[in-house]
């Protein structure tokens, strides 16, 4: 799948063009034409491979607008630029947030007493994604030259441990807690060997603090960091190094540093291999920071730094410069390299296999059931179909309650207006990621999209919530309260779980916890931007001419039926339908949140995403008619839960995930934040797909009995 590589670009920029020149030819990634090219570059990239068709669409519209607008500057996207670096240039290292897949609770690196750097720490820039993940990063006292080995140099001589100091230490031990390290946005990776094929390397993008031995109570640390940067040379065949790149935010870089980029290197790889070293802390405190200490080894039979009371430090690392055959533009491949392609087909294949089946159900529905009762009525008279109708039966008999307005119908309105936001927040920031839009490279950027995207898309969630409310009522009055509850409604809950889960994040002094100041942009965004355009959604909705019922509506309703089975029974279990659609899918997405693994299979979850609304679609529609046709004609809320009770069966795999693969978990803070996290999955999961059921089946009603003469 080609989002397993999204940052190999389709196609290479054919030239760099100067500040000073125009140049015809073909330019930027467009295969298909040539034109004059402005004074800089625009540049995309692509996914590769298989992603050369979606490229070349995308391409076409960005060529278009840059046909539009030639005198333009160039711009990056966030995350897509390049630092090249000449030989000597100085790398400086940067830290995260140490985490742990036992606890979930992420920690500021500087929270362990580790070396801090000369200069003081600094906090680095965060956007909105990156703080909602708990990540905290900071410059760190690991520093290189490009090109430039260095071995045994000193990081510092940290002071002696506390009582505290050493209880902290050993509990992120026994925590399996891990340090993150960055070098040009590259996370670090760890290669170990796998036990049961030893000829294989596991590549981990972490390295742990510390270690422990079964038969000792002490713990020790890793406390000398063996660093290996891969580098490879810039060349002319690498020229969209020049015009691609890894920084930080949205960056521009002149078109005067696409010039002389001869014998510069581009970083693309970064590992480590630590290991634990006795040394002199007296000797070490006579050197400057950077001295260079007594040659040692990294052997596992010499002793180890034992942690303990009064013991000061010595951290000390080496660096190691590598050329690589690895090209700029594939240096994330290692990282995301995909894996259970077949795992992933089988979903799809397995979800193709229940919507054909599904699909067969509805075909039956319309043309042989439907289209046979609707053809009879209509070729009989005014006199034998008046007495037909005294022996109609099924969901002929609910002509007159089968638009009575529901319960709850403000409610509903709401559900389905934050179910539609919700809805297309998800179509695009998964399509965006597919197209590979949303790289890792930068961090924070797919919440950040959320967040965004689902701000401005209160437009249509007001829309729909207020021209849903007209057409029950019949009447334009009213939009306004549905429009401010349909903008408060989904933001309040996930607002009340997320603070509830920020307490107990705070009382453990995370990361993880939401700063103040975020929790001020959020609303001020909600208020600013979500709210506005809910309310002018509302009144649009409002203006709009209500859907017209193709019935009349009887005053007193039709009483109905015993029922031989309960409907609540069919609605629980048409769940099943579409939670065998994405079940295989959430084991990935739950192992990438959880688990810390990368996950970047959009592709593949952007079709499961269509074949689950598809498959809520057809549940729904089945369902609605097996009510109607019990003379059931409270078939609103049914309709909502039927495909929207696919979350019921998301909220019992969380708690099977959590029982049996996160059964390590340590703590009740950690369960209550999974739990907590869960349950706002859930809900969110259940707004979604219940608003694809019922819009489908309302529309599926309104053709059924817009069909049926009434006179």
């Amino acid at each position: 799948m080609a989002t397993s590589m999204p940052l190999r670009p389709a196609r290479l920029c054919s030239r760099l063009v100067s500040s000073s020149s125009v140049r015809e030819g073909p330019c930027i990634f467009c295969p298909l034409a040539s034109w004059s090219c402005g004074t800089t570059l625009v540049c995309i990239r692509g996914g590769g491979g298989a992603m050369d068709l979606k490229v070349r669409v995308g391409v076409l519209l960005v060529s278009f607008l840059v046909m539009l607008f030639p005198p333009v500057q160039a711009f990056y996207l966030p995350g897509t630029y390049l630092h090249p670096y000449k030989k000597g240039d100085k790398l400086e290292v940067k830290v995260n947030s140490l985490t742990s897949i036992e606890t979930e609770l992420p920690y500021s690196y500087y929270s362990l007493p580790f070396c801090k750097p000369p200069e003081g720490i600094q906090k680095m820039a965060e956007n909105i994604g990156e703080m909602l993940m708990g990540d905290q990063i900071e410059n760190s006292p690991y520093k290189f030259q490009m090109k430039v080995d260095q071995k045994d140099l000193l990081a510092c001589v940290a002071p002696p441990l506390t009582e505290n100091d050493v209880k902290h230490f050993n509990q992120r031990i026994d925590d399996l807690y891990q340090v993150h390290l960055i070098l040009d946005n590259l996370p670090v990776t760890r290669l170990t060997t796998a036990a049961k094929e030893p000829n294989s390397q596991l590549r981990w993008t972490w390295s742990p603090i510390g270690f422990k031995f079964d038969d000792k109570p002490e713990h020790f640390i890793y406390n000398h960091l063996e660093f290996k940067v891969l580098v490879h040379p810039y060349d002319k065949d690498s020229a969209s190094g020049a015009v691609l790149g890894t920084g930080e935010g949205l960056d521009t870089m002149p078109a005067a540093t696409m010039q002389n980029l001869t014998g510069t290197y581009m970083v693309v790889g970064f590992e480590v291999a630590p290991c634990s070293v006795v040394r002199d802390a007296k000797a070490a405190k006579e050197l400057k920071y950077q001295g260079l200490l007594p040659a040692s080894d990294c052997d596992p039979n010499k002793p180890h730094q034992v942690i303990k009371v009064g013991e000061e430090i010595v951290y000390s690392y080496d660096v190691v410069f590598e050329e690589s055959n690895i090209r700029w533009p594939s240096r994330w491949d290692a990282y995301l390299k995909m894996e259970g392609a077949r795992v992933h087909w089988f979903s799809i294949l397995n979800s193709l296999m229940v919507i054909s089946f599904l699909a067969g159900i509805v075909f039956v529905i319309f043309l042989r059931t439907v289209r046979r009762d609707l053809t009879k009525y209509e070729d009989l008279d005014k006199e034998a179909q008046a007495q037909m109708n005294e022996e109609l039966s099924g969901w002929k008999l609910v002509v007159g309650d089968v638009f009575r307005a529901p319960e709850n119908p403000q409610l509903l309105c709401v559900v389905v207006g934050d179910g539609v936001q919700i809805l297309g927040m998800a179509v695009v920031t998964i399509l965006f990621a597919a197209m590979g839009f949303m790289s890792p490279a930068s961090r924070g950027m797919l919440l950040t999209g959320m967040v965004l995207l689902y701000m401005f898309l209160g437009i249509i969630a007001g829309y729909v919530a207020s021209r849903m409310w007209c057409t029950l009522k019949g009447v334009r009055d009213g939009w306004r309260p549905i429009a401010w509850k349909t903008a408060c409604f989904f933001p309040g809950i996930a607002f009340t779980i997320m603070t509830v889960l920020n307490f107990l994040l705070w009382s453990r002094d995370s990361t993880g916890a939401i700063p103040i100041s975020l929790y001020f942009v959020l609303l001020l965004l909600w208020f600013t931007i979500s709210v506005p355009l809910t309310l002018l959604g509302g009144y649009l909705g409002a203006k709009a001419e209500p859907i017209s019922f193709p019935v009349r509506t009887n005053q007193i309703p039709r009483e109905i039926p015993p029922q031989r089975y309960p409907s609540w029974l069919l609605v629980l279990g048409a769940g099943t339908l579409p939670f065998g659609t994405l079940f295989i899918e959430l084991f990935f997405i739950m192992s990438s949140i959880w688990m810390g693994r990368v996950y970047y299979v959009f592709g593949f979850l952007f079709v499961v995403l269509i074949l689950l609304v598809i498959v809520c679609a057809e549940v729904s529609v089945v369902l609605t008619y097996m009510h109607l046709c019990v003379e059931d004609h409270k078939w609103w809320w049914k309709s909502f839960f039927a495909s929207g009770s696919v979350s019921l069966y998301v909220f019992l795999y969380s708690i099977n995930y959590l029982v049996f693969d996160l059964h390590s978990l340590a703590g009740p803070v950690s369960a209550a934040l999974y739990l907590g996290y869960s349950l706002l999955m859930v809900i969110t999961i259940m707004f979604a797909t219940g608003t694809v059921g019922f819009l489908t089946s309302f529309y599926f009603v309104h053709f059924l009995f817009s069909s049926v003469k009434i006179d």
